[in-house]
């Protein structure tokens, strides 16, 4: 997977992590409010819903008007994309890696035979 194809707004938006344990309780749960997950973080219900607005514009999550909030859900579309770039590019890291490995074992060998 090349840098072009790696979604830069999804990973700035999944690279919160008050963004990422909000996903973990919208996933748990099935869906939620502003309010309803304020009431289990650390944070302002103002900060959840700011946080909810990034998470939507990302597309990990959809709001739907219900009453006076938004109910979200979490688009498993969406977050099957972020795992399966995540897997690439933890997959290219590993292939850097290794190279890195082979190429530092080629120097210390060298080294060892003078």
């Amino acid at each position: 997977m090349s840098t072009a194809t790696v979604d830069d707004d999804l990973w700035a938006a999944i690279g919160d992590p008050t963004r990422r344990r909000m996903l973990d309780l919208l996933l748990a749960d099935g869906a939620g409010t502003a309010t309803t997950l304020s009431q289990r973080m650390p944070v302002t219900r103002q900060a959840v819903a700011k946080h909810l607005a990034v998470l939507d514009r990302a597309g990990l999550v959809h709001g739907t008007a219900e009453g006076r909030e938004r109910r979200y859900r979490v688009d498993d579309a969406q977050l099957a994309r972020a795992v399966t770039q995540l897997a690439a590019v933890g997959s290219a890291w590993d292939a850097r890696l290794r190279r890195i490995k082979r190429i530092a074992e080629s120097i210390q060998a060298r080294v060892d035979s003078e």
